[in-house]
């Protein structure tokens, strides 16, 4: 099976359905076994019928009724969402562009995807001897292939290094959609629907840089469905974290307005997650908008969880995280803490929202404001490394108005991303353009 079709065959990823099924408060216990058995086939030899089979049962899961006594309350639209928001949301005065804000949001994100994106996909038991191997553990500086032997476990010499980077960043989702955001903005100015951001990934976006949820969004869209079918049909991944790395630029062209920028980011959302999906880019992008205008930590993170439902599982776990640093707790040991709500052995676990967002939260609330000890605190939790350094570097990068020199150093010469009219752009660019779309 070619890697294009990875995301757009279902029974490979009924296990994913059926943990997902079973997160939305449907009793799909008995569908365990079989649902397992079915993934681990397809992924050795898909074939038309065990995708047939697949369908079945997953049509079968959906539509068992969500539990009486489930305790979360999740709409997925816009409406919906705003019923179940919290009544006290901070209001700010909505602030004007500042360039050196602008400017360390862009290179924060960068950065932190770069720090990230050459230990993407190792779990832990790889991670940490890698990083304490080269003399980065705990993490304090970018990963560079000088530092460690050939052959060593997890070094992958064809990675992004640090050492590797020839001045300018390499594409990579995390900031292909952040870039995706401008055009689209440039295109369809400030009142964009979620049909438009549906025809600007048509237009601007090639199919095979998407993964898990934007990939069967993109398919579905292919096949004549239009948003918000695109994010629901067969799509085991409507709450994976993909929405979640999506919500930056409505986040910076919104200062001190989170509840504008949240919206934005929900009409980006919709095409391809449903609840806990579409709230972290609503929480991400919210929290952005705040750090325009306060550098307190605990306020920006008030202001995301001011925009999604006080009774969803995103927030219940952010508020999880809030605990255990009231406590006392260090970063490593609120990692602890995230590895045991969720199972990064588990792609369902790993590619969640829910968990990776517990992650950010903790790096913004032990990094200290450092920007540095930000990102390596989200890179070093493991899960989803480029995506959580990414959207921590942003936000602090945001806050601070800048990033120090020497996590700029690599990609002084600017970033290459895969949205056509943008392949390559200089970070003095990507403000330029931030700000005429916030004129």
């Amino acid at each position: 099976m070619g890697a294009i079709h990875t995301y757009l065959r279902y029974a490979k990823d009924l296990i994913n359905e059926w943990e997902q099924c079973r997160d939305e408060g449907r009793d799909v216990h008995v569908y365990e076994a079989r649902c397992r058995e079915i993934s681990e086939k397809a992924a050795a030899h898909w074939t038309p019928s065990l995708e047939k089979e697949a369908v079945r049962i997953g049509e079968e899961m959906l539509a068992i009724p969500v539990s009486p006594d489930y305790p979360y309350v999740e709409p997925s639209t816009l409406e919906g969402i705003r019923a179940c928001c919290p009544e006290n949301a901070k209001v700010y005065t909505p602030a004007s562009a500042d360039p050196a804000a602008i400017r360390g949001a862009w290179a924060g994100r960068i950065a932190g995807c770069l720090l990230g994106k050459p230990v993407e996909g190792l779990r832990r038991p790889a991670l940490y001897p890698l990083l304490k191997a080269c003399g980065n553990y705990p993490m304090h500086k970018y990963i560079r292939a000088c530092e460690m032997e050939p052959g060593f476990d997890g070094y992958n010499p064809d990675r992004c290094w640090a050492d590797k980077v020839d001045g300018i960043s390499p594409s990579d989702d995390d900031t292909n959609y952040t870039t995706l955001g401008m055009v689209l903005l440039e295109n369809w100015g400030r009142d964009f629907t979620p049909d438009d951001v549906m025809d600007a990934w048509g237009r601007y976006l090639p199919a095979s840089t998407t993964c898990t949820a934007e990939r069967i969004a993109y398919r579905n869209a292919m096949m004549g469905m239009m948003p918000p079918e695109t994010a629901s049909f067969r799509n085991p991944c409507r709450e994976w974290i993909g929405a979640q790395i999506r919500g930056d630029f409505f986040g910076y062209i919104n200062p001190g307005n989170p509840a504008l920028a949240a919206e934005m980011a929900w009409r980006d959302a919709s095409i391809s997650h449903v609840k806990n999906g579409i709230y972290g880019e609503m929480f991400v992008a919210a929290m952005l908008a705040a750090a325009a205008v306060t550098d307190d930590i605990n306020e920006i993170i008030d202001a995301g969880l001011a925009q999604i439902p006080e009774k969803s599982r995103l927030r219940r776990d952010v508020d999880m995280v809030r605990g255990w640093a009231a406590e006392g707790l260090d970063g490593a040991a609120i990692i602890e803490k995230i590895h045991g709500c969720y199972d990064e052995m588990s792609r369902h676990g790993w590619c969640h929202t829910n968990s990776n967002a517990m992650i950010v939260t903790m790096a913004l609330l032990k990094g200290d404001g450092d920007f540095g000890k930000s990102i390596c605190l989200a890179v070093q939790a493991a899960f989803d490394t480029d995506c959580n350094g990414a959207t921590v570097g942003s936000i602090i990068g945001l806050r601070n108005r800048g990033i120090p020199a020497e996590w700029e150093a690599p990609f002084m010469k600017g970033l290459r991303t895969n949205i056509d009219g943008a392949t390559v752009v200089t970070l003095d660019e990507l403000v330029e353009r931030t700000i005429a779309v916030m004129q």
